[in-house]
């Protein structure tokens, strides 16, 4: 008796994962003008920089690796709006349009903030990809580095 209420909701959800599949958002990785960097603009030690790419870059950056599962919604519309919203507050790849803004001091700031505090990277992020954690010595890293970029003596 169980089995039979349970076939017809089990019969929707599948019809409604199946539609959904129609519906794919832009997985976009806009061209990259390597003048316009993060890299060509300032300074970043290698040690910076790897921390950058394995915890920030994919989102923060115009060359994201899609995995898999942002073929598959409704995961993908969830990832192509955090990959959306992360490049509209500061994408590495244009980073020359932060400055034209004179916003890069304060997106350096926000970089140690986020970090501290565990907001970045997210948690849903981290799970997926375990070696985007950052160590205590990570957080100290970048913090040093975005205090000496945001205020060089």
């Amino acid at each position: 008796m169980k089995l039979r209420a349970l076939k017809r909701p089990l019969l929707v959800l599948a019809g409604f994962f199946v539609v959904a599949q129609l519906y794919r958002p832009a997985r976009t990785n806009p061209p990259v003008n390597p003048a316009n960097t993060l890299q060509a603009r300032m300074q970043v030690p290698p040690p910076v920089q790897e921390i950058l790419t394995k915890a920030c870059q994919d989102c923060h950056s115009n060359q994201t690796v899609w995995p898999w599962y942002s073929n598959v919604a409704p995961v993908s519309w969830l990832l192509v709006s955090h990959v959306n919203g992360a490049r509209s507050h500061m994408d590495f790849s244009d980073w020359a349009q932060l400055e034209a803004l004179h916003k890069a001091t304060g997106r350096l700031t926000d970089i140690c903030s986020e970090v501290q505090s565990g907001g970045m990277p997210l948690s849903s992020y981290k799970w997926l990809h375990p070696s985007a954690r950052l160590s205590p010595q990570d957080s100290r890293t970048l913090c040093d580095w975005t205090a000496t970029a945001a205020h060089p003596k």
